[in-house]
């Protein structure tokens, strides 16, 4: 049972069933609904869409909220004739990377900004939905429909100048799909190529000029793009595209909220102009922000609409990343199959031969590195700050910590903070009973058991060679990992940092195996090599063997920074590196517990194979 919510006075229940082609609801399953009113009366509706029965409920067009939408994803929406609210989000930029609010700059706007209710998810990427002023209805072609006229100061104008030129793009939402800007493909045929929003304007010059101008996209021309229902003559919206324009728009006489533009006729179905001027943005300037729609049917059905934003045509480039990653594991599969089935059953068979002394003199390899469990080296380093023997050590660094962290109290204010304590109480609240749940689980399970005794004292290493000086056996480890994703790398970066969609996850999933088998082949394959020069400390190398994969990631982000992307500004490279700084932690992380878990698993298997005395 859902409930449809109109006012606290009455509501909607839906009562599921068999799907009824009169009726298209979140599950499909909506067949009738009963009206429950304050008087306990109860009417039945055969409906089309929610908003509809809270039209014919109230007598007049009301917007409706259904509570379970975000819940339960996409609604199935059918519009007859009804307005189509067109709703605000942020401002982005590929060249900041810094989102801003939409009123953030001083746009035409509503008699009252409604925020729209917003995920945890969408708060954290910097969404701002809100609605706006444009509202049409649907299959009713509008053109030329004045929003507002302003008139900028100083301050605004350069506001707008400064987004202008750091090519900050307007994002919109109608029936929860974006805004897009159809871009013609100018050497093979096919559909086109969609960017996400349009910008805000653009930079250039008058023929015969040096000087830099700012011109403003004031005009919206929107298509629609619907699927018309042939049973109930009702519509889908399938399709939300824009053209923007600069126009400067005149007219005859004094303002009034009737004068007629003479740059833009509304019977007509193109913009007409008669000085082809842009608007500039200047101190002191008249700006009229209008906007035409017009509805084009479209064969797409709603369950395919989004498509057109997926639509990816490098699948061939993905299919070569996979196939060069293949080649890779291959190649690393028959390294350790030759280690396993030729070299390493070779030597279990001779190190459980029956020896005299004079050969167990002469052992050499792996079998001779029996500390193999011995307990690493590396202590945890901040262990001695709260030691006995360190006084005032503990105290003196809760006083630094106090005294550094002072650097973000401006961000413990106003409306972030709200969003900031809601972060931190799933930490607290989710995070910290998950960990003691964790450790009470482990602390009740049996204690893992190495197949050979622990030495008491540490065995010499002896010398070892160059290539197995542990430096360079770590970074050429981390090489081949890297390889087998750095191609896909490059579309999740573009789609992170260029706002382009990512959607082929199909192909992600393959490399991702990929990845764990090249990360435990190349860590196995080099632990190996390690024991049979008897250094018996593999633990940290198997992990940081496969781990330096990362430091690979971190390096080639760097480079995608100088070569694809136009970031000038300290702050959005502040925060671009601080991104890839975490994403390469994590991906150290992820590939360094790989690495570790196959050499744990390869040296358990090979020291119980033989006989140790």
């Amino acid at each position: 049972m859902a409930e449809l919510l109109l006012d606290p006075l009455q509501s909607v229940r839906f009562s599921y069933s068999q799907s009824s082609p009169f009726c298209s609801f979140p599950t499909m399953l909506a067949a009738s609904i009963s009206l429950v009113l304050p008087p306990k009366t109860s009417k039945r509706y055969r409906c089309i869409d929610p908003c509809h029965l809270v039209n014919e409920i109230s007598g007049h067009n009301e917007k409706c909220r259904i509570g379970t939408s975000k819940a339960l994803g996409d609604i199935i929406k059918e519009y007859m004739g009804d307005p189509l609210n067109v709703k605000v989000n942020k401002l982005t930029s590929i060249k900041t990377q810094l989102p801003y609010s939409y009123y953030s700059l001083p746009f035409c706007r509503p008699n009252t900004i409604i925020d729209s209710t917003e995920n945890l998810g969408e708060v954290l990427r910097g969404d701002r939905i809100e609605n706006s002023p444009y509202v049409f209805r649907m299959r009713e072609p509008q053109m030329c429909n004045v929003v507002c006229r302003l008139t900028f100061d100083a301050k605004t104008a350069k506001d707008f100048k400064e987004k202008i030129e750091d090519e900050y793009r307007v994002n919109m939402i109608l029936d929860n799909l974006p805004l897009v800007v159809p871009i013609p493909r100018s050497v093979q045929e096919g559909p086109p190529i969609y960017q996400l929003g349009f910008h805000i304007g653009l930079e250039g010059q008058y023929a015969g000029s040096k000087d830099k101008k700012y011109f403003l996209h004031n005009h919206l021309s929107f298509t629609v793009k619907f699927h018309k229902d042939q049973q109930t003559d009702s519509s889908r919206i399938v399709g939300f595209e824009v053209t923007p324009y600069s126009v400067k728009h005149e007219y005859e006489g004094e303002w009034s909220e009737n004068t007629r533009l003479t740059t833009c006729d509304p019977h007509a179905k193109r913009l007409i102009t008669s000085s082809n001027s842009p608007q500039e943005v200047e101190d002191k300037q008249e700006v009229i922000f209008t906007y035409d729609v017009e509805f084009q049917e479209s064969h797409v059905k709603w369950a395919s609409r989004w498509d057109t934003y997926l639509l990816m045509a490098d699948d061939q480039i993905h299919w070569f990343s996979i196939v060069n990653s293949l080649m890779i594991v291959l190649f690393l599969s028959g390294m350790v199959a030759m280690i396993m089935l030729r070299t390493l059953y070779r030597d279990i068979s001779k190190y459980n031969e029956l020896e005299t002394q004079e050969e167990a003199q002469e052992e050499t390899g792996w079998k001779r590195t029996v500390p193999v469990y011995d307990a690493s080296h590396y202590d945890l380093c901040c262990a001695r700050i709260s030691f006995p023997s360190n006084r005032g050590g503990l105290m003196t660094a809760m006083l630094l910590l106090w005294v550094f962290m002072g650097i973000f109290a401006e961000i413990f204010r106003g409306s972030p903070f709200r969003n900031n304590v809601c972060s931190g109480l799933l930490v607290v609240g989710i995070s910290v009973p998950l960990v003691f749940v964790g450790s009470y689980v482990g602390f009740k399970k049996p204690a893992i058991e190495d197949p050979v005794k622990t030495n008491k004292i540490p065995r010499q290493i002896p010398q070892q060679a160059w290539y197995m000086n542990p430096i360079f056996s770590i970074l050429v480890g981390g090489i081949l990992p890297f390889g087998a994703v750095f191609i896909e790398l490059f579309f999740i970066l573009t789609s992170i940092w260029l706002n382009q969609f990512y959607y082929i996850f199909g192909f992600l999933f393959i490399v991702f195996i990929i990845l764990i088998i090249t990360c435990a082949e190349i860590a196995v394959v080099l632990c190996y090599f390690q024991l049979c020069s008897e250094d018996y400390l593999w633990w940290w190398r198997s992990y940081l063997t496969s781990g330096s994969s990362a430091l690979y990631l971190f390096l080639y982000a760097t480079f995608y920074f100088f070569t694809k992307l136009d970031i000038t500004k300290p702050v959005s490279g502040a925060l671009y590196f601080g991104y890839m700084l975490i994403a390469s932690y994590a991906f150290f992380v992820l590939t360094g517990t790989i690495g570790f878990y196959a050499c744990f698993w390869f040296t358990r298997l090979i020291y119980s194979s033989v006989k140790i005395d």
